[in-house]
C-alpha cells in the first residue's frame, strides 16, 4: 500500500477547512505513530537508505522478531513502509511518498499550507520608507552596530564596512526608514546564490535602531521590501533568525514568511553554538 497524498485546495482569500477525509487519513497516520516502537522502527528504516531485513531491525532495536514484525505490519498498513519477501527473509524499505506525505500532513493540520498574508497592515503614519542614498551609510552602519549589540540580531560581531555591504546588497532593494527626517531603520536584500537559477531568491535583513523598536518601523520596512520584491519578479525571500529574536520572527510571519525549520547548532556566536530559525516567503503568483 502506498501513501496517497491529499491535496488541499485553498482560496486566495478564504482558506478552506481541512476536509473530513483528509482529517481521517492524517488521524490514522498519527495514531499509528502513537506507539514509540513504531517511531523508532520507521526512523531506522528511513535512515538505512536501503532495504533491511527484519532480523537486522530486531538487533538494532533490541526487540523480539515477533514484536518487530507486529509493528512493521502496522506501519505497512498505513503505507509508511513496504514489506517484500525474499526467500525466508522479509525485506523492509521506507515508502518514498512517506518522506513528503508525513511532513505535509503536519503542515496541513497546523495551517501552514494556506495562503500567507502579503505584508503587515496598520503601518505607522509617521514612518517614511525610501531608497537608501549615499549619505545614509553612516546611519545604516550605526543601526547595524546597535543590532549587533543586542546579541540576538546576527552572527556578525563587527559591522561590515560600507564597501562590503555595497557589494552584497541588491542595488534596487535597499531601504531606509525615517521619522521626522532621522534614519531609524533599514532593510536590504542580498542574493542567496550567484548561480543563474537562483536569480529570484534573496536573503532578507531588517534592522531597527535602538529607541525606535516597537513603533512599527520594522512593519513599514518589511512592507516595502516584500512588495518591491514581488513587483520586481523575485519569487522567494528567506531569512535565518535566532529563536530568541521573537520580534523579528513575528515580523517576518506578518509579511508572509513561514518557518521551514530550526537549524540546530548551525554556527558559533561568541564561542557558543547557536540555533537559527529558517524562514521563507514565496511570492503568491509563484506559490
Amino acid at each position: 500500500m502506498s501513501v496517497s497524498l491529499p491535496l488541499i485546495d485553498v482560496s486566495p482569500r478564504q482558506p478552506e477547512q481541512l476536509s473530513a477525509d483528509d482529517a481521517a487519513t492524517y488521524a490514522e497516520w498519527f495514531a499509528c505513530l502513537a506507539e514509540p516502537m513504531r517511531v523508532r522502527l520507521l526512523h531506522a528504516v528511513a535512515v538505512a537508505g536501503r532495504e533491511v531485513t527484519v532480523g537486522i531491525l530486531t538487533e538494532q532495536l533490541g526487540v523480539s522478531q515477533s514484536t518487530c514484525s507486529h509493528h512493521l505490519r502496522k506501519l505497512a498498513d498505513v503505507g509508511f513502509v513496504r514489506l517484500r519477501k525474499e526467500g525466508t527473509s522479509t525485506l523492509v524499505s521506507v515508502n518514498p511518498a512517506c518522506c513528503t506525505g508525513l511532513p505535509h500532513a503536519a503542515d496541513a493540520v497546523m495551517g501552514m499550507l494556506g495562503p500567507r498574508p502579503c505584508c503587515p497592515e496598520d503601518l505607522p503614519a509617521d514612518v517614511t520608507v525610501r531608497m537608501l542614498e549615499p549619505a545614509d551609510w553612516p546611519d545604516v552602519r550605526r543601526i547595524y552596530a546597535e543590532g549587533i549589540a543586542t546579541g540576538d540580531a546576527t552572527f556578525e560581531t563587527e559591522v561590515p564596512d560600507r564597501r562590503t555591504l555595497d557589494r552584497a546588497w541588491l542595488p534596487d532593494h535597499r531601504w531606509v526608514a525615517e521619522i521626522e527626517g532621522r534614519v531609524v531603520g533599514w532593510a536590504a536584500l542580498k542574493a542567496a546564490s550567484d548561480r543563474p537559477a537562483y536569480v529570484g531568491v534573496a536573503e532578507s535583513s531588517v534592522y531597527v535602531g535602538e529607541g525606535h523598536r516597537g513603533r512599527g518601523v520594522g512593519k513599514a520596512l518589511i512592507h516595502r521590501q516584500v512588495t518591491a520584491a514581488d513587483d520586481s519578479g523575485m519569487w522567494t525571500l528567506q531569512s535565518s533568525i535566532f529563536p530568541e529574536n521573537r520580534a523579528s520572527i513575528a515580523l517576518h510571519h506578518s509579511a508572509g514568511f513561514r518557518t521551514l525549520g530550526v537549524r540546530e547548532r548551525i554556527a558559533r556566536h561568541h564561542g557558543v553554538w547557536r540555533d537559527t530559525v529558517f524562514m521563507e516567503r514565496r511570492r503568491t503568483d509563484d506559490a
